[in-house]
């Protein structure tokens, strides 16, 4: 167990070669050691997780989709993550990794970011750097879920993001769907729901992922808030995925369905009005669900994994 003080340490040493760029011998001489001792401070910061390496692989192949993203549904870019393993875990940690190496270097002139919710943005919190971004204040775009998977709703990773950006946050106490239209007008009314909705409107840069609810795995399925009488009902007319709780057809078009005007979040046409929306995606189980996405014209940028990149220029 590192004791504070030597933490400190290899968290300097690293900032000065990893942030700041200078040579191990330059740090040597900058803190009075010898060149040897930085070289092990440099693999134990690695080895207690104080950095972490991403790879960026500029291969043609991956290059060659993301243009071909970029070119078919009109995106702003494209970020293909070469992914080795069949793991979905390991996938979304590549993809986690991808987007905040892509975020962190995206915000100059930025004020406000917004996050919706889902395993993957979970993932891209985890895998941000601590860094110095104190004027930039993260909104969360939806509402929570109840008191189940906690650690993926909006707030959480709202808070989670400004603490490693050493922001400031919004907090949206109500749930993400409301009992009925009735009870969430009441509540989108009130002063402080309806000063962060106000806020999520005039975001910088949006953070979003994409839900299939027909997976087995569907978080808002584990959560309650949909029910097989809705999956029923979804199929009839032709849900293929969700947006911040927000269910869409294969052309991107709102269902008509009542979940749709339940939900507390900003709403799809607003996403659209927004400057960058980023879609932080992994798992071919939803190709059909990012395909409607594509198509609706809701990303800007879109973030995934190397299968299901594929999967979706095939369908």
């Amino acid at each position: 167990m590192l004791s504070w003080e030597e933490r400190r340490q290899l968290v300097k040493t690293a900032n000065l070669y990893y942030i700041e760029g200078l040579t191990q011998e330059q740090i040597a001489k900058k803190v009075g050691v010898s060149r040897p001792i930085i070289s092990k401070q440099l693999q134990k910061a690695k080895e207690y997780g104080i950095v972490e390496i991403f790879i960026k692989d500029e291969s043609l192949h991956t290059v060659e989709l993301e243009k071909q993203l970029s070119d078919r549904f009109n995106l702003k870019d494209a970020v293909v993550v070469p992914t080795a393993s069949s793991s979905s875990e390991l996938s979304k940690k590549a993809v986690g990794q991808a987007a905040a190496h892509y975020v962190s270097k995206k915000l100059k002139n930025v004020k406000k970011v917004g996050i919706s919710w889902g395993t993957t943005l979970a993932q891209f919190v985890k895998e941000y750097p601590y860094e110095r971004n104190e004027k930039i204040k993260i909104v969360p775009l939806v509402g929570g879920m109840g008191s189940q998977e906690v650690d993926i709703h909006a707030n959480q990773l709202a808070y989670e993001l400004a603490k490693k950006m050493h922001g400031s946050c919004s907090y949206l106490y109500v749930p993400a769907v409301i009992e009925s239209e009735e009870l969430k007008d009441r509540l989108v009314n009130m002063t402080d729901v309806k000063e962060v909705l106000d806020e999520a409107k005039t975001v910088d840069i949006a953070l979003v992922g994409i839900g299939n609810p027909y997976q087995e795995n569907s978080i808002l399925k584990a959560v309650g808030y949909l029910k097989e009488k809705d999956i029923e009902e979804f199929r009839k007319v032709g849900a293929v995925g969700d947006i911040s709780s927000r269910f869409i057809d294969a052309n991107g078009q709102p269902i008509h369905h009542k979940i749709n005007e339940k939900v507390i979040g900003i709403t799809l046409d607003e996403l659209k009005k927004i400057k960058t929306v980023i879609g932080v995606v992994e798992g071919i189980g939803k190709k059909e669900s990012i395909l409607g996405a594509l198509k609706g014209n809701y990303l800007d940028v879109l973030i995934i994994d190397e299968p299901t990149a594929t999967a979706i220029l095939n369908l």
